[in-house]
Formats: C-alpha cells, sequence, structure tokens
C-alpha cells in the first residue's frame, strides 16, 4: 500500500511538473521534475523505496529505447553512422582513458579502477533531458538527429566500460585484450538478439492476423511487453540488453513502415497507449532521480570527512573537463564551432549515470567497504544537475536568432505589429487545423460554417501583412496563373465533352470578371453596371419560374466545373509557389478553400443546419487548440508573456461573444 500510495503521489507530480512548465517555461521539465522528486523525499509518510539499478533499467530503460528506436529515422541513422559510432564508442572510451586518470589525481582517494568507472557511468549522455530542452532552445534537426543516436549506442558502450572497471575494482585483475573481446561479444550478440526477437514479436503479430485476430488490444499489448522481454532475454544471454531493444525497436519501425495502412487501426491505438506510457515513464524517471539527491548529498555534505567547497569543486571540474573532451572531439569531427559548441553543451547526462551509480556494489571482494561509493553518488548526482542546468541555459541564448530579442520579448517593450500579427495568424491555423481534423460524417456542416469563419479571419490578417500597393503587385500575377489554370480545365472539358459550349462560355465569362477587377477597374465598373442591366431584363418573374426551375442541371454541372477548376488552380498555385511570398501562396490557396467550401454547399440539394451541440463542441475544441498554440509559442520564445497574454484574452473574448450569441440564440428559440 506505500509503495502504491508513492507511485500515486509521483504520477500526480509528474502532471504538476506541466502546470508549472507552463507558468515558467523557460525551466525544462526534466529540472522541475527533478525538484518536485526533492521535494517528495521530504514529505511526511511517504514511502521511500531504494533504488534496485536492475529494475531501474527494466522498467524503465528498456521501453524508451525501444521507443527510442521505433521511432527515430532509419535514413539518420544511416546517414549520420560515423559521427554517431565516432561520439557513441570513440568518445565513451576516450573519456574512461582520460577522466579516469583526472579523477584519480584529483582525489586520490579514489583508486584508479573506480576512477575508471565513474569516468564511463558518466559518458553516457541522455537524449531526453535535451529533447525537452530543443523546444525553446530549437537546436537544429540534423544535430537533434545526432544526439538521439548517440544516447541509443552510448548507454550500452558506458554501461559496458562501467562494469569492467567495477569488476576490475573489487577483484583487482583487469585484462585489455580480455575487455575488448568480451565488449565486442556484448554488443553484437546483444544487436542480434534483440533483432531476432524483434522479428520474432513482429512474426506472432502477422500469423495472429493470419489466423483472423485482429484485437486492436491484444496487437499492442504484444507491442508493450516487447522491450521487457527483449532486454530480459539478452540480460539472461549475457550480452547489452540496452542494444537489443534498440535494435528490435529499429525492427519495428521497419515492419511499421511496411504494413503501415494496412495496421492503421493498431498504430493509431498503439501510438496513444504509447504517448501516456512513455509520458509516465519519462516523468518517473526524473521524478526518482530527484527522490534520491537527498540521500546522496546528506551522505556527504553532513560528513566532517568532507570539504563542501572542495567536493563542489570536484564535480565544476569534472564537468569541465567532460565538456572540454566533448568539445574537442565533436569540433574534429565537424570542423564548424558553433555546431560543435552546441552538441558539447546538448551532452546532458541523466537517469542512466544515477542508476549505474547505484549499482556499484558495497564490498570489494575481500569484503571490505567499496571505496569512497558515497562520493562517487554524490559526484555522479552533482554532474547530472549541472549539465542539466548548463544546457537550460546556455542552448537557448547559443541558438536565438537575431533580433529575436526584440521580436519575441527576450527584452522589455511590446512586439512588433508584425510579430503580432504573424502570432495570431499561426494561433488561426491551429484552430483551423483542429477543425479539419475533428470534421466527420455527422458534423461536417458545422465545421463548413466554422472552417469559413476561420478562413475569412486569416485572409484578413495575411493581407495585412502588405501594404495595398505591394499586395496588388504581388498578389496579381499569382491570382492570374491560377485563372489560366482554371481557364484550361474549363477548354479541356468542353473539348471532352463533358459540359455544353454555353456553360463554357458562362463559366469563361465570369474569369474574365475577376480579371478585370485584378487588372483594369475602369472596365471593371462598365462590366457591373452591363451585369445589373442584364441581370433586372432577366429577373425571375412568375411566368419566368418555370424555366428557372429547369435550369437546376446547369446549375449543378457549374457547380462540379468549379469544385474541379479550384482543384486545378491549387495545383497550378503549388507548381509556382516558390517564385512568391509564403504569406502571398497561403492567402490565395485559403481563398480557394473557401470558394470549395461554398461551392460544396451549394452543390448540395439540401444542407442540414448544424445543430448548437456540434458548433459548440468544434468551437470548444477549436479554440483549445489556439491557446495550446499560443502557450507554445510562449515556451519556445516565439513570443513574450505580455503578447500571450494578449492573444489569450483575445481567444477568451471571442469564446464569451459566441457564447453570448448562443445563449441568445437559445432564449429566441423559446
Amino acid at each position: 500500500m506505500e509503495i502504491l500510495l508513492m507511485v500515486l503521489v509521483l504520477l500526480v507530480l509528474i502532471g504538476a511538473s506541466n502546470i508549472v512548465h507552463r507558468l515558467v517555461p523557460f525551466l525544462p521539465v526534466p529540472i522541475i521534475q527533478i525538484a518536485l522528486g526533492v521535494a517528495a523525499a521530504y514529505m511526511p509518510g511517504l514511502h521511500h523505496a531504494p533504488l534496485d539499478p536492475e529494475l531501474f533499467f527494466v522498467l524503465f530503460i528498456a521501453p524508451l529505447l525501444f521507443n527510442d528506436g521505433k521511432m527515430t529515422p532509419r535514413e539518420d541513422l544511416w546517414r549520420l553512422r560515423t559521427p554517431i559510432l565516432l561520439l557513441a564508442l570513440g568518445l565513451v572510451f576516450a573519456t574512461v582513458l582520460i577522466a579516469g586518470p583526472f579523477i584519480h589525481w584529483m582525489i586520490p582517494a579514489i583508486p584508479l579502477t573506480a576512477a575508471f568507472a565513474l569516468a564511463a557511468i558518466l559518458s553516457p549522455t541522455d537524449a531526453v533531458a535535451v529533447g525537452s530542452i530543443s523546444g525553446r532552445a530549437k537546436l537544429p534537426s540534423g544535430i537533434m538527429r545526432l544526439l538521439e543516436g548517440e544516447a541509443l549506442m552510448n548507454d550500452a558502450s558506458g554501461l559496458v566500460a562501467f562494469n569492467f572497471a567495477i569488476a576490475a575494482t573489487v577483484t583487482g585483475y583487469f585484462s585489455l585484450i580480455g575487455a575488448a573481446g568480451s565488449f565486442t561479444v556484448i554488443a553484437l550478440g546483444g544487436l542480434i538478439v534483440g533483432a531476432a526477437l524483434g522479428f520474432a514479436a513482429v512474426w506472432i503479430r502477422v500469423w495472429l492476423r493470419r489466423w483472423g485476430m485482429e484485437d486492436v488490444t491484444v496487437h499492442v499489448l504484444i507491442l508493450i511487453l516487447t522491450p521487457f522481454f527483449v532486454f530480459l532475454a539478452a540480460e539472461h544471454l549475457h550480452v547489452s540488453g540496452i542494444l537489443a531493444v534498440v535494435a528490435a525497436g529499429i525492427v519495428h519501425a521497419v515492419e511499421r513502415d511496411r504494413t503501415g495502412p494496412a495496421n492503421m487501426r493498431v498504430n493509431l491505438v498503439s501510438n496513444s497507449t504509447w504517448s501516456v506510457l512513455l509520458y509516465c515513464l519519462n516523468g518517473l524517471v526524473f521524478m526518482l532521480l530527484g527522490l534520491e539527491i537527498p540521500g546522496v548529498i546528506t551522505a556527504i555534505w553532513e560528513d566532517p570527512a568532507y570539504n563542501n567547497g572542495l567536493v563542489i569543486g570536484y564535480i565544476v571540474a569534472i564537468t569541465a573537463l567532460l565538456l572540454t573532451l566533448r568539445l574537442v572531439w565533436v569540433w574534429i569531427i565537424e570542423r564548424k564551432w558553433k555546431p560543435s559548441l552546441l552538441t558539447a553543451l546538448s551532452g546532458v547526462r541523466g537517469a542512466v549515470t544515477l542508476a549505474g551509480a547505484f549499482s556499484i556494489p558495497l564490498l570489494l571482494g575481500d569484503g571490505s567497504p567499496f571505496p569512497e561509493r558515497n562520493l562517487i553518488l554524490f559526484l555522479c548526482a552533482g554532474v547530472i544537475l549541472l549539465t542539466l542546468v548548463l544546457a537550460s541555459v546556455a542552448l537557448p541564448l547559443l541558438t536565438r536568432e537575431p533580433g529575436v530579442a526584440a521580436g519575441a520579448g527576450e527584452r522589455a517593450g511590446a512586439a512588433s505589429e508584425e510579430t503580432e500579427r504573424r502570432a495570431r495568424i499561426a494561433v488561426l491555423e491551429a484552430g483551423l487545423q483542429c477543425v479539419r481534423e475533428e470534421t466527420r460524417e455527422d458534423n461536417q456542416a458545422a465545421a463548413v460554417e466554422i472552417k469559413s469563419g476561420y478562413v475569412k479571419r486569416l485572409q484578413q490578417l495575411r493581407r495585412g501583412l502588405f501594404n495595398e500597393a505591394e499586395f496588388r503587385a504581388a498578389i496579381v500575377p499569382l491570382r492570374l496563373e491560377a485563372l489560366e489554370a482554371e481557364r484550361r480545365l474549363a477548354r479541356q472539358w468542353l473539348a471532352e465533352g463533358r459540359i455544353a459550349p454555353q456553360l463554357e462560355r458562362g463559366f469563361q465569362m465570369s474569369l474574365n470578371k475577376i480579371e478585370l477587377a485584378l487588372t483594369n477597374r475602369a472596365k471593371l465598373l462598365a462590366s457591373i453596371l452591363y451585369d445589373f442591366f442584364k441581370r433586372l431584363f432577366n429577373f425571375p418573374w412568375p411566368w419566368r419560374r418555370k424555366a428557372r426551375l429547369k435550369a437546376r442541371p446547369i446549375m449543378l454541372a457549374y457547380v462540379e466545373l468549379k469544385q474541379a477548376s479550384i482543384k486545378a488552380a491549387v495545383e497550378r498555385i503549388g507548381q509556382v509557389e516558390a517564385e512568391y511570398s509564403p504569406d502571398l501562396v497561403q492567402l490565395l490557396r485559403e481563398h480557394y478553400q473557401e470558394l470549395d467550401l461554398w461551392m460544396r454547399n451549394a452543390g448540395q440539394p439540401k444542407i442540414e443546419k448544424a445543430t448548437a451541440a456540434e458548433r459548440r463542441e468544434l468551437e470548444q475544441k477549436a479554440i483549445q487548440a489556439e491557446r495550446n498554440e499560443i502557450q507554445r509559442l510562449f515556451e519556445e520564445g516565439e513570443i513574450d508573456r505580455r503578447l500571450a497574454g494578449k492573444l489569450r484574452v483575445s481567444v477568451n473574448y471571442r469564446e464569451a461573444s459566441q457564447h453570448e450569441l448562443e445563449q441568445l440564440g437559445t432564449h429566441a428559440s423559446h
């Protein structure tokens, strides 16, 4: 019961960490979760279970690395294979060989073999922590892929080197040739076992499907259990369980790509399940890290045998050495200082480091205490926190684009008008995208109404990015390209006999009027007057209604032609979009989207009016999507707190206005 209570409290704190992150987005979620874990350690009555390294690796590291192997693009892994291996293998062993003697020289109380073990366990990086920082830091995608690939591999190399160093410390015996051979067997064996078991899990699911067992729950359960069985089987065979789950994840990624359309439902449920599972596991990793830190710190901080200031100096010196080694190593690979510096600072240490340190035995082979075990744990915790803080502070500063400070509110003052307009466009686009994704057959009428409103507001905002002269000069050539595509389609349909000559002439005349409006306003005025008198004489008086009813098939043919021409126009815009401003291209696309919505309505003989409940549900989802986008822009530093508040007020006002109109409609109906 006590353990259950502890888990429930930690899960609540994981949710609280994301709320705190929304309020202070400059703090990465891992730092917040570690801090909450530290606070939980002092909660009265909360059971504190000691960290079991073996259970930790099985329960947390195995599924996390399996998912990373499944989600990391294989093309990028293969393209970056050389720098990934140089970091995951070369840098790990260089760190052990250089940092180990340095630690022994600086702290003679730590034997050389134990110093090698400390250097080895400090070598793996934590891609989860870096991923949480990258949203605000905006690391280039190439660097992120390199870090992800490195983290997939260096956990195994670092832990293997750590285990050899610990064994040498405990037994007093070490063979370099034997260690190199064992490492090769452990690494290759882990990859082979993981790939084989991954294929076996895929084969079982394929076999079940062939026998007609399409139960989504069973397939998802097999996916969830796979990393645990793979890790345990690999460790039982004395090969790398970490590399095994990575290989199994890559095998499942290949299977997903090949059978994606056939397994769409399984993939959908699997992704949803994994997202919740990974959210909890990632949070629990850092929460447990925070829970352990007070005990680790207290053991050294309250021991009079240690000078606290000197111990903190050890942490700073070791961290500086690790970052310097990493910077030099990456620079040798990249030959570019800024990418090398970003990659070096992104080498954040995480929970694998502390979990490995906790696996250090209490006693040596002769029964004596393991030398300076508490100090090693303290140094590991300190390096983890320091690298995380350095990355949190330095990466956003180094990746900030010139001029972002003024536009995003990093310095005092209001955001520029253009920044605000673009932020409003991004917020509305998020709402529109939400409506598109939520559109179903039973709420299509409501979706059409709401999308039309979004498109109009977006058009107004996008046009505001230009003055009138610039707008007309820029939009007219693109608009004419689209009109010409519509003309060609009408002529093609006429040649194929799909429409009558009369309909084609009327369609071309409608396009002529649009072209006149774009190129010659005087001719447009004359055309409008001509149409007015023509409609006056052709007004549907009672004696003309019968003829009007017969025109229904012609109207339907016109709607079909217009819908096809809209599609042709959008395709033409896509062909020439590189020659025009992205804002103008999007503006014209939205114009055609609105036309398409209108023509779909016109083409239906009868459209049922959207119910208030359908509209309210869609509007609420869209508004929530807008709020999420505002928070994202704020967290990533694209807007400041003042502009974020202004945008939220605007969304709140529109929500209140919609609610007021809804209430008025309800009262009017009664």
